[in-house]
């Protein structure tokens, strides 16, 4: 198995990983990203993002291939579609099934997804009609009709949110009341473009370019109904990408690295950027700003390392 050396690796390729990458090169450190895809994360699955500073729109696929670029142009050493078998962050080791890869430094950047419904046509609509981010998709949805899907404070704030662009505003819930809390039910019962479906699932959703549809089943009648649509919001959760990661450093409950500010685990040598971390905000912007940091910070770690190498010779 071939081996590699670097003074950081850092793990995942999206907004925070390319953004460390970047840092970290012109730290003049020696640099490598490892991912278990194509580089661009999920950003790069969003038709247009109207959020990111110095575009009015720009193509989620085009903004991180500018990313990738930025980061070849430092000289980061990629490498893509590398699965991670086993991370030693004490020893900071990190074995795929191609290579291993001996670090002095890490910056975790795999990210989060969301939970998925797990129901036909969910997949397929990704960027057409499905989105996990009202804050970055919801102008697409001005004067239409959508569908969110959950019931906690993440489902109600969003579907508040929604209102905003859309004419119609459909809550799906499969019980009978909501989980958010209660100053964030009683703005969402005020609102006349908010209508809440109870007790129901999506069964599927449906369309042909785009969805237009979605199957609903009452949980406790059984009857299925479907309901014209221009979009799903599912907002059942998200879950960090910390599976190699579990047991051997800070998480909080819900599995997200816990950091200081600036990006440091509580594992020496090791940070985490991005949607991986525990943060008020996820969006490019703060990924890659994490990322920043977190390779700024894992480059002045090596500095000090090296100084107190220096001095005990």
């Amino acid at each position: 198995m071939q081996r590699y050396d670097f003074d950081t690796v850092i793990l995942g390729g999206g907004p925070a990983g390319l953004a460390a990458g970047i840092y970290a090169s012109r730290g003049a450190v020696s640099t490598a990203i490892i991912d278990l895809n194509m580089f661009g994360g999920q950003p790069s699955n969003y038709l247009e993002l109207e959020n990111y500073p110095g575009f009015s729109t720009v193509g989620g696929f085009d903004l991180m291939e500018k990313f990738e670029e930025h980061a070849d142009k430092f000289g980061v050493k990629k490498f893509p579609m590398q699965e991670i078998q086993n991370v030693n962050l004490n020893a900071k080791i990190i074995k795929t099934n191609e290579a291993e890869f001996h670090a002095k430094t890490i910056v975790i950047a795999t990210g989060a997804q969301p939970m998925k419904l797990g129901v036909p046509g969910e997949k397929e609509f990704v960027g057409r009609g499905v989105s996990y981010c009202a804050v970055c998709d919801g102008a697409f949805y001005r004067d239409k009709t959508v569908a969110v899907v959950g019931g906690g404070n993440s489902a109600v704030e969003e579907a508040i949110y929604l209102t905003r662009f859309a004419s119609k505003v459909y809550l799906i819930h499969r019980r009978d009341q909501l989980r958010a809390d209660k100053i964030v039910q009683e703005r969402a019962f005020k609102s006349d473009k908010l209508e809440f479906i109870w007790d129901s699932v999506v069964e599927e959703i449906k369309g042909k370019e785009l969805v237009n549809s979605v199957l609903l089943r009452n949980v406790k009648t059984g009857e299925t109904t479907e309901m014209s649509v221009d979009g799903v919001f599912p907002y059942i959760g998200i879950t960090p990408n910390v599976d190699l990661f579990n047991g051997q450093l800070q998480q909080d409950s819900k599995g997200f690295i816990v950091t200081d500010e600036k990006m440091e685990t509580s594992v020496e040598g090791v940070y985490a950027a991005g949607d991986v971390r525990t943060t008020p905000l996820r969006q490019v912007i703060t990924a890659a700003a994490d990322g920043a940091v977190a390779a700024v910070h894992a480059v002045k770690y090596l500095e000090i390392s090296k100084e107190e190498v220096t001095q005990n010779v």
